[in-house]
């Protein structure tokens, strides 16, 4: 993808695609193909002439959960990737083992970052406070259950996840969200969705669920 890419983004329509990692022990293919099916119905109900770019988050690949899926769907669908990972200042090892079989354009989370600022001056406070009450709130519910807190890097991946999905809608007018799963685990990165929902970043509409 040449000449600027963020600019260049919005020639196709973006998807992401949130979901456990290992500890979803499902068959992968058969994962992506009933996701790709339901991928495609929700295309025909909400149609965009642009293509597809599925938008991944540098997940190194792995055998079973989200990182074996997307290659999946993507493979299935004939699909381009886009790959988003955190800055080196941030963890350094991300972007290092990201998989990037099939990514035509890359990014990291301080461009997208500055893309949501320009447009909305003071969004990235607002994110980060509304990340900083969530995991207040969960790290609340683990304590009452005798759990401990949730690890520091949750906010760096809650961060990405909704900077990410809100800088691709910003910069391309639509975006596609699909779940590999209907239940969402509450102490799980992709829990932090209902953030970029309570803010009105993403669409209720723009969500769909494979189950």
């Amino acid at each position: 993808m040449s000449g600027d890419p963020l600019s260049r983004l919005s020639r196709y329509h973006p998807v992401v695609i949130e979901g456990a990692g290992g500890r979803d022990d499902r068959d992968p293919a058969a994962v992506a193909e009933r996701l790709g099916e339901r991928l495609r119905l929700h295309w025909q109900s909400r149609p965009d002439s642009r293509t597809p770019l599925l938008i991944t988050q540098g997940d190194p690949r792995e055998a079973r959960g989200i990182a074996a899926i997307t290659p999946r769907v993507a493979e299935r669908l004939s699909l381009d990737r886009g790959l988003v990972c955190l800055d080196e200042a941030i963890a350094p090892y991300h972007a290092r083992d990201a998989d990037r079989q099939g990514v035509i354009t890359e990014f990291r989370y301080s461009q997208l970052e500055a893309c949501l600022e320009a447009a909305s001056p003071g969004a990235i406070t607002r994110l980060e406070a509304a990340v900083d009450e969530a995991i207040a709130t969960k790290n609340a519910r683990r304590r009452a259950q005798g759990q401990p807190p949730l690890k520091a890097y949750f906010r760096d991946f809650a961060l990405l996840q909704e900077v990410t999905k809100a800088a691709c809608r910003q910069v391309c007018g639509a975006i596609t969200v699909a779940h590999t799963d209907s239940t969402v685990h509450e102490f799980s990165v992709t829990s932090f969705y209902t953030v970029g929902l309570s803010l009105g970043w993403i669409d209720p509409g723009d969500m769909l669920m494979t189950y």
